[in-house]
């Protein structure tokens, strides 16, 4: 899926030409992979564009950078503003965020710390990250040779451009072998998450996940997700899951920004309970959706209109 450009770029309090928001080759980031960044969805709802859970990205933002001992010379409250600008001014109704904090050109080796922080706001239009049909029809999903990091090796928390490197090798490893998207385990062989997205079973009438182990990212949508669960009376564990739950599962699904809730149909070609988006999956997906697009009351505060 390729980029669709726009106007303009928040680039450290200014608005640059889409062209002109550039880096040098020889920037910290681009050798070493210091970058932190966040996904954000923007959504259309009858009040206008409505960015979902912002403060919370961006509280994860500088928590990030905070852990790679990256100092942001922005708060919460200034990089919403700027948020909410660059949507604006690029007259989007429903966009993707990507806020970037990024170490620049300075530095020559891997101590980064004579290379300037700057920070990039940009956002483009983005539909459903593996397609429309596989929000209602599911996707065949295998579990992945590579596993995810252990704990205390890399902050699998920090959301940094060097933890995608694996998230990369899943991802391609899958589409490879004919299937669209991967599912890694951790180093002790538990179920972690997918190449960029956090997974749920359901079985039973109760829904799982695996627990925040420092294998995995915390995602924003996961905890949205299991939030969303609990107020419908579903019981929702946070557990180590073995690599068997998938298949005996009666449902599987992804959730992220990009992926938003999307039904898993089939893990390693053994089908998911009946093989389409079950009935727990589709009433959560009713919900998440009705509540990004401002059709059902913002009782959380977690959209901020544009």
């Amino acid at each position: 899926m390729k980029i669709s450009e726009t106007k303009w770029i928040w680039r450290d309090g200014e608005f640059v030409a889409w062209a002109d928001a550039q880096v040098h080759v020889l920037c910290h980031s681009l050798q070493f992979g210091s970058s932190a960044f966040e996904g954000v969805r923007c959504y259309a709802t009858p009040k206008g564009p409505a960015i979902f859970r912002l403060q919370d990205h961006l509280i994860r933002l500088l928590n990030s950078c905070k852990i790679y001992r990256m100092d942001v010379a922005y708060d919460v409250d200034t990089l919403v503003a700027a948020c909410r600008e660059v949507v604006r001014r690029n007259e989007m109704e429903s966009c993707y965020i990507r806020p970037m904090v990024l170490r620049g050109y300075g530095a020559s080796g891997m101590v980064p710390f004579d290379s300037p922080v700057e920070v990039y706001l940009p956002c483009w239009p983005w539909g459903a990250y593996l397609g429309d049909e596989a929000l209602e029809n599911g996707v065949d999903a295998c579990v992945s040779t590579w596993h995810r990091m252990a704990p205390n090796t890399f902050p699998a928390a920090a959301k940094v451009a060097g933890n995608y490197l694996g998230g990369q090798l899943i991802k391609m490893e899958a589409l490879l072998n004919g299937f669209a998207e991967g599912i890694a385990l951790s180093t002790d062989g538990m179920v972690s998450e997918g190449s960029g997205m956090n997974v749920f079973v359901a079985s039973a009438g109760t829904l799982y996940t695996p627990p925040v182990d420092g294998t995995l990212l915390p995602g924003i949508t996961r905890s949205s997700i299991i939030t969303l669960a609990r107020e419908a009376g579903i019981e929702v564990i946070e557990r180590p899951l073995p690599r068997e739950s998938l298949y005996t599962a009666d449902e599987v699904f992804f959730t992220g920004t990009a992926a938003e809730l999307t039904p898993v149909r089939s893990v390693d070609k053994i089908i998911v309970g009946k093989g389409k988006r079950g009935p727990m999956t589709k009433q959560l997906q009713s919900t998440y959706m009705d509540t990004v697009t401002g059709k059902r009351p913002d009782t959380h505060g977690w959209l901020t209109h544009v």
